[in-house]
C-alpha cells in the first residue's frame, strides 16, 4: 500500500503557514504512513493537477491539506484530475485511489480520524491499533536507547512514532490486528520499564489532565505560586472541565515584595539567596501550605530570558518546589531554548513533578 500527501501553501509569503502536521499525525495514528509529501503553491492549479495525475495512479490514497478557504478550489482540481465529481464532502474514490481534500488544523485532523482512516481501512481490509505512552523530561540518550530496545521487541510487527514538545514526550505504537497481542504488550512493557521515572500515562492524556485526575481521586486541593511561568501552571489546570473542584488559587508573584507579603518569603532569603534560588522556591511553596487552604502547593521561580535581567543567574535556570503538608521538595533545572520554550517546559515539569510527588506518597 502506498500513500501520499499534498500541502497547498502560499510560497510567496514566508510568514504564511498551513497547519498540516495534525492531519498527517492523525493518519499516522491510523496506520497510514505517507511515502511522499509534496508542497505546492495554492495559486498554481496546473502544478496541483500535474501532481494529482502522477500520484493517483500510483497511490492507494492521496490527502490534500490546505487552508479552509481553499478547500473548494482544491476539490475542483481533484475532480478535474479524476474525471469525476466528489460523491462525499471531502472524499473522492476511484477504482485505483482514494483522494481526500481536508482543511488544515484541528478540523482536518478530526476529519482524517473520523472519515478518512476508516475508509482507507475498508479498502485495505485491515485496521490498525495504537497505544500511546506519555512521559516528561526524558533524557535524549535514554529515549534513543529505549526506542531501539522497543524496536527489537516489536520484531518488525509494529511502527514506533516518538515526538517531543516542551519536555513532553509522546510515544505511539501502531500495529495491525494481525499482530500478536503479546508482542505489543512486550513493547509497552519495555518502554514503561526503561522510562519508569518519567512516564505518567499509558494513554493519550496531557500531564495536566493526569494531575487533575489524581487530585480529584484523592480529594485534594492545589494552589500555585508562579514567578516566571506567568500563571502557566494554573492555566493548564483550569482549562480542564471541573478544575474548580481541585484548584484553590493561583498567584503570580513576580515582584519580590509580592513574594514576601503574599507568601511569607523572608527578606533575608531574597537579599542573600536571590529571587531565583532553592530557598525562595521552598518558601514560596511552604507559604501556600502554611495558609491552610490547600493540600498541595507548587511554586516556580527562574530566569526565562532572553537576558538575565541584571542578575548573575544564567538564562534557563529555574527552581520548582512541590509541597504537601508533610514536606516541600525543590528541583533545580537548567533549561535550554528561547523564552517560550523555557517557560512552557517549566510548566510541564511543574505539573509532572507534582503528579509524581503525589504518586510516591
Amino acid at each position: 500500500m502506498k500513500y501520499a500527501g499534498i500541502v497547498l501553501r502560499n510560497k510567496k509569503n514566508p510568514l504564511s503557514s498551513v497547519s498540516y502536521e495534525g492531519v498527517f499525525d492523525a493518519l499516522l495514528s491510523g496506520g497510514v504512513f505517507l511515502d511522499e509529501i509534496v508542497f505546492l503553491s495554492y495559486d498554481a492549479p496546473a502544478e496541483l493537477t500535474a501532481a494529482l495525475s502522477r500520484l493517483m495512479p500510483d497511490c492507494d490514497a492521496v490527502t490534500v491539506v490546505c487552508d479552509g478557504v481553499l478547500v473548494s478550489a482544491a476539490k475542483n482540481a481533484v475532480s478535474t484530475a479524476a474525471g469525476k465529481p466528489f460523491s462525499e464532502e471531502h472524499l473522492l474514490e476511484t477504482e485505483r485511489s482514494l483522494v481526500a481534500v481536508l482543511p488544515d488544523g484541528t478540523e482536518g485532523a478530526e476529519l482524517a480520524r473520523a472519515a478518512l482512516v476508516p475508509r482507507i481501512d475498508s479498502r485495505r481490509n485491515n485496521s490498525y491499533l495504537r497505544v500511546v505512552i506519555c512521559a516528561v523530561s526524558v533524557p535524549a540518550e535514554l529515549l534513543s536507547e529505549t526506542l531501539k530496545l522497543a524496536v527489537e521487541a516489536g520484531k518488525g510487527r509494529l511502527e514506533l512514532h516518538a515526538s517531543e514538545k516542551f519536555g513532553c514526550v509522546r510515544i505511539e505504537l501502531i500495529y495491525d490486528r494481525e499482530t500478536p497481542k503479546m508482542i505489543a504488550d512486550e513493547v509497552v512493557r519495555v518502554i514503561a520499564s526503561e522510562l519508569k521515572d518519567y512516564v505518567y500515562a499509558l494513554e493519550d492524556v496531557s500531564v495536566a489532565e493526569r494531575l487533575f485526575e489524581t487530585l480529584k481521586l484523592r480529594r485534594l486541593r492545589i494552589s500555585t505560586a508562579e514567578s516566571f511561568t506567568g500563571g502557566g501552571v494554573g492555566r493548564a489546570l483550569v482549562r480542564i472541565p471541573g478544575a474548580s473542584s481541585v484548584f484553590f488559587e493561583g498567584l503570580n508573584t513576580y515582584d519580590n515584595k509580592s513574594k514576601c507579603e503574599r507568601l511569607g518569603v523572608s527578606d533575608f532569603t531574597i537579599k542573600n539567596k536571590g529571587a531565583v534560588s532553592d530557598e525562595t522556591a521552598y518558601e514560596m511553596a511552604a507559604g501556600l501550605i502554611a495558609r491552610g487552604n490547600c493540600d498541595v502547593a507548587v511554586a516556580t521561580t527562574g530566569v526565562a530570558g532572553p537576558t538575565a535581567a541584571g542578575t548573575d543567574k544564567p538564562v534557563g535556570l529555574c527552581f520548582i518546589a512541590v509541597g504537601t503538608k508533610e514536606r516541600v521538595r525543590v528541583f533545580r533545572f537548567r533549561l535550554a531554548g528561547d523564552r517560550e520554550t523555557v517557560t512552557e517546559t517549566a510548566v510541564n515539569l511543574a505539573l509532572f513533578l507534582t503528579y509524581r510527588e503525589l504518586k510516591q506518597n
